[in-house]
């Protein structure tokens, strides 16, 4: 089956389980590193990993659900699942800082060992792995058009982005020697601030979505042009495009001559709406209402 015949949905799918079985291998190390390594900031680090693998779970339902045909319940079909899932994400993102932010700061008025050396390669090959799928991941959810698929992505961000702190508080632990212990923990302290603010930038477009804020002016402008486009069409009164999951839903008023039958604005109004459904826009509905066409609309 050619590419372009693949649902998004099944796209981010294979994407949501690459990063899974990716996360379980990055977990266990990190873990097992930062217990061996006396360093609460790869454990940290490893625990923000594990919400990344029960959050991307959640997606891959998220995007199964959306992925099914409308029905009686849902004419509309099951899209919304899709920005619900990025919103439970984010959640599960700040959720995550919080915990790491509750613990640091534990962390940081108990006296405990140095972090070993070792650490910090098992970080750099961490940072690598994990600013490579964020890089993926986001590149398919631009492709798809996915906030749940982004939201995914700024999870592998936001896991880097710890690994970076952690790389840092654990260095400057190793150079300040002891006494520089608590450099480890702010460093995990750091990284939960810096999680928590990509969380509500992935948040908002999410609950827009899911309360049908209107999408870009681009989409808005494009459906326009192309019922315009149609034959006998002279002029858009009313144009308004919602998002509903992967695909997009128009309410559109046209205006035609006055003097045309019924039977030919009907037909008219037909020939709009398989333009804007054999365009490139994911358009699955379309809902066109013929109004006469007065000078004074002009």
């Amino acid at each position: 089956m050619a590419e372009s015949n693949i649902h998004p949905s099944v796209t981010g799918m294979k994407t949501t389980l690459i990063g899974i079985a990716i996360s379980i291998i990055l977990v266990f190390v990190k873990g097992i590193a930062g217990h061996l390594g006396h360093s609460y900031a790869l454990i940290a680090d490893a625990t923000e990993t594990g919400a990344d693998i029960f959050s991307s779970a959640l997606l891959w339902i998220g995007l199964r659900i959306a992925l099914k045909s409308p029905d009686e319940e849902h004419p509309y079909g099951h899209g919304k699942a899709e920005p619900l899932a990025a919103v439970v994400i984010a959640l599960f993102l700040i959720g995550a800082a919080l915990w790491i932010a509750y613990n640091s700061l534990q962390f940081i008025t108990t006296p405990h060992e140095l972090p070993e050396k070792f650490t910090l390669y098992i970080l750099i090959i961490v940072i690598i792995i994990k600013e490579t799928m964020f890089r993926y991941v986001l590149n398919v959810g631009k492709k798809i058009k996915s906030q749940a698929v982004k939201a995914d992505a700024y999870h592998h961000r936001s896991d880097a982005i710890t690994s970076v702190a952690a790389f840092i508080g654990i260095s400057i632990a190793l150079i300040g020697g002891r006494g520089f212990e608590g450099a480890d923990d702010w460093a995990a302290l750091i990284a939960a601030g810096l999680i928590i603010y990509n969380a509500i930038g992935l948040l908002r477009p999410a609950l827009a979505e899911i309360m049908d804020a209107a999408p870009s002016n681009e989409i808005v402008m494009k459906v326009r042009r192309l019922a315009g486009a149609v034959p006998h069409v002279i002029g858009i009164e009313k144009c308004y495009v919602r998002k509903m999951g992967f695909d997009y839903y128009v309410d559109l008023h046209i205006e035609v001559d006055g003097e045309f039958s019924v039977t030919e604005g009907h037909r008219i109004s037909h020939l709009v709406k398989d333009a804007l459904l054999k365009s490139d826009l994911r358009v699955t509905n379309v809902l066109v209402h013929v109004e006469p066409y007065e000078e004074s609309n002009e």
